[in-house]
């Protein structure tokens, strides 16, 4: 049992108290696990788009003051009452969706939308009690995600954090929890190229480039980028992409393109980007008969996803996917166990690493488009 147990404990926090100002680094409480509940040390953390899209408050309701972050690794501090799986000084990754092992989603093997857990950008309390665990001077902070990596410790609900691997180094895969699981999920659990076969990626960010490396692993023979930025190329190489194509430089729809490029098309498309036409785009440059798209990327509340029947009935197939198809506790400890076999390579996604201090230069790095991945150390 842990000597802090049951008690609140203070830390240093990053808060956003509003939206799109440069977070604070405040001593703030954070109250003991109630049940189900799982309180964190949090050792290693990342910085991911939907952490700046919610600081920004783009199109959103406004949630403040708020800790943001849901890509990290770290230690099972303590647990709440009825929780048997875990115990103190497990390593775990908190995960910004859940399975509860429960309901008819986590029940399924064809799925891992848990009911309970499903992930809930304007949630910012516990689902337990419908309160903050975070505080300061009285005032609630809300919750981000379920999982508020930002703050030297954290409260997530037992079902979104995932036990892995004590050897396995968390300023390394801490960022598993997210992005990176999802790409590569998307390749290895729905695309599912067979060795040799050819797979065009769209967006090459860091989902995009975990897509890629899937399609590297699993033997593609074809990995064909497509991005409007055409200065993300050489860094894709790193990632098994050996053709490029930037739409920008062509006068026809880049379907068109890639179907020039490959006798018709490719077998598997994986769409990064969350731009609907994109995800057109990638389901009309499969070839005919056998390829399969696979839509990952979020698109706007009010596109329309349009194609011509023709292009269904001739036995093209248009899939998508949430986080990869992992679920949290079940299948992501098998992403870390990739990475110590060597077959995943983690460390060409981190391109920074910076103290908690500096938090807020990770956003700047993200903005300016700098970083696939920044690591952020609160053990320093």
């Amino acid at each position: 049992m842990s000597s802090t147990a049951g008690q609140v404990i203070k830390c240093k926090a990053a808060v956003a108290w509003e939206a799109g100002k440069p977070l604070v680094i405040d001593e703030v409480e954070v109250a003991p696990p109630q049940a189900n509940e799982v309180r964190l040390k949090i050792l290693f953390t990342s910085l991911c788009h939907t952490d700046v899209y919610f600081w920004e408050a783009k199109g959103q309701t406004p949630l403040f003051p708020r800790i943001f972050g849901h890509e990290a690794g770290g230690i099972v501090e303590s647990v709440g009452e009825g929780v048997t799986d875990l115990q103190p000084g497990d390593h775990v990754l908190p995960v910004f969706t859940g399975e509860c092992k429960e309901c008819r989603h986590c029940k399924s093997a064809e799925s891992n939308m848990c009911d309970l857990l499903r992930i809930n950008t304007d949630r910012g309390v516990m689902i337990n009690d419908g309160k903050t665990r975070f505080s300061k001077n009285g005032q609630p902070i809300y919750h981000f995600l379920g999982t508020s990596t930002f703050s030297e410790y954290t409260v997530c609900h037992v079902g979104s954090v995932s036990k892995i691997n004590r050897a396995a180094p968390l300023d390394k895969v801490c960022i598993l929890s997210c992005g990176i699981s999802t790409g590569l999920g998307a390749t290895l659990n729905v695309a599912k190229p067979q060795k040799g076969s050819s797979v065009a990626v769209f967006g090459l960010g860091a989902v995009g480039l975990a897509a890629a490396e899937g399609a590297r692993i699993l033997g593609a023979s074809r990995i064909i980028g497509v991005d409007l930025n055409s200065s993300r190329f050489d860094e894709a190489k790193k990632f098994g992409v050996n053709e490029f194509v930037n739409p920008k430089d062509h006068n026809k729809p880049v379907q068109e393109v890639i179907a020039d490029m490959t006798d018709g098309g490719v077998d598997r498309a994986i769409e990064c980007t969350g731009s609907v036409q994109a995800m057109i785009s990638a389901f009309e440059c499969v070839h005919d008969g056998w390829g399969v798209a696979v839509l990952v990327g979020v698109p706007n509340k009010d596109d329309a996803f349009k194609t011509h029947p023709m292009n269904l009935l001739n036995e093209r197939t248009l899939k998508g996917t949430f986080f990869g198809n992992y679920k949290p506790r079940s299948d992501l400890p098998s992403v870390v166990e990739k990475y110590m076999n060597k077959e995943l390579e983690v460390e060409k996604f981190i391109t920074h690493s910076i103290s908690f201090s500096e938090i807020n230069k990770a956003f700047e790095l993200m903005l300016q488009g700098k970083a696939i991945r920044c690591i952020i150390r609160l053990d320093s």
